[in-house]
């Protein structure tokens, strides 16, 4: 292997490796051209860091388990895949049973193109079939969301910006990593309204008036926090331990940290994470009359079927009609 080829490789793996220390065995004694594309598959191929390491954790995993079996690279079969995948679906959830297959079908596809191996062993195999029709990430009414907003000490710094923050969520349909990416100027004035700026998952850049609410909520926060939060700066910020702001951007982590604490002191359920303030708006939304259409602009869905999969609004009918069982 030549000084460029161990170069590249070396840069590759510290893109893809941060969990692990070494690639996998079968990879590895498959030689260079093999671990070269093993790892581009990654670093070209997927820009996502989340989808990424979910990826990574799953190639890593199989090509493990074939190691186990003494299995080569070049003599994995769809047999085999199918019985890997037949073993998942005892210890894992079904959809991550099927995130873990479509990890290794397109890490194949990848290896296929690249000339590694002749065909794709796992193209033909089936994962477990998961039909969702609604989802399971837990949902405040609007009367539990008042109570989490108003039981936040907002005489600190601390307590204004995790109101704005979780303010935000709700009123915008905005996941926590389209938040906390934000900088101050990504809150920007349009007439006589403000907008955020937002850039959602797969790269989506989406802009979102904010509700009159959110607007007293960060317009409070920027106050307090001065000339702290500039233009091409994080808008939320991490604490230092004296509870005053960093010039660190929150992470995603911390929020979620965050959260638990605050639905705890307001005697919330424990179930409440960041992704449940984005149902809740959504949910409150179409309560109130809004539509599924537009509900779908507003949290950046490809599809309307994505957006209902947030819409509780049903459950309580659901009760209603199942207490006229009288019996």
């Amino acid at each position: 292997m030549d000084a460029t080829h161990t170069t590249i490789i070396s840069q590759d793996r510290q893109l893809v490796s941060r969990p692990f220390s070494q690639l996998p065995t079968v990879i590895a004694d498959a030689g260079n051209h093999a671990s070269k594309r093993f790892l581009e598959f990654f670093t070209v191929t997927i820009r996502n860091r989340n989808t990424r390491e979910a990826y990574a954790r799953a190639a890593w995993r199989f090509f493990d388990w074939c190691d186990g079996r003494d299995v080569e690279l070049a003599l994995i079969e769809p047999m085999l895949v199918s019985l890997y995948i037949e073993e998942l679906g005892q210890q894992l959830s079904k959809p991550t049973v099927k995130q873990q297959l479509a990890a290794i079908r397109m890490l194949f596809d990848w290896l296929v193109t690249g000339q590694v191996v002749s065909s794709n062993p796992a193209s033909a195999v089936r994962g477990p079939k998961h039909v969702v029709k609604q989802g399971k990430t837990h949902v405040l009414n609007a009367d539990e969301a008042r109570l989490l907003l108003d039981s936040i000490d907002t005489g600190t710094i601390a307590g204004l910006r995790d109101r704005a923050l979780i303010g935000v969520m709700v009123y915008s349909f905005a996941r926590v990593g389209a938040v906390v990416g934000m900088n101050a100027g990504d809150y920007i004035q349009r007439g006589r309204r403000m907008w955020f700026r937002l850039n959602e998952k797969g790269g989506k850049h989406h802009e979102v008036p904010a509700h009159h609410k959110v607007e007293v909520f960060v317009g409070a926060y920027l106050h307090a926090a001065g000339a702290v939060c500039e233009q091409k700066t994080p808008l939320f910020r991490s604490l230092n331990r004296h509870r005053q702001l960093t010039d660190r951007r929150i992470a995603r982590q911390e929020v979620l940290a965050m959260i638990k604490r605050r639905s705890r002191r307001a005697r919330l359920s424990n179930l409440i994470c960041c992704h449940t303030f984005r149902a809740t708006g959504i949910t409150a939304y179409l309560e109130n009359g809004g539509t599924l259409e537009n509900a779908q602009r507003i949290a950046a869905h490809e599809s309307p079927r994505t957006t209902s999969l947030y819409d509780r609004t049903g459950d309580e009918i659901s009760l209603d009609e199942i207490e006229r069982i009288l019996i």
